[in-house]
């Protein structure tokens, strides 16, 4: 039963999640992380280490779009086991709603 990134990570693409992950889960794309599900052993640390709440149990209600998209872009972007740096504007897009239409399908740099 795996997490999955959700909407409020676009364009904000914190990566203290990908600081605490124990399984290296995380894949990193233009502007979005994705989490591989068959990777993910749903410890949940990285839901708390997420400072804008982007990341979700596959429990949560609503969450089978998000649980769709990260299996498809996990296995299209590269895995990341280290953190980069976030976008400069980031923090302005906490919180935006309708952030899903920005969603890129474009890798990130990897690691």
């Amino acid at each position: 039963m795996p997490h999955a990134v959700t909407e409020n990570c676009i364009r904000c693409k914190h990566m203290e999640c990908v600081t605490v992950c124990p399984v290296d889960c995380f894949h990193e794309g233009e502007n979005f992380l994705a989490i591989d599900p068959g990777a993910c052993i749903d410890c949940g640390v990285c839901v708390a280490a997420c400072p804008v709440e982007a990341i979700a149990s596959d429990l949560t209600p609503g969450i089978e779009e998000w649980l769709e998209i990260n299996a498809r872009l996990s296995a299209a972007w590269p895995k990341i086991t280290h953190p980069g740096i976030p976008p400069a504007d980031g923090d302005r897009w906490r919180n935006v709603p309708g952030k899903r239409r920005f969603l890129s399908d474009r890798p990130g740099r990897g690691s």
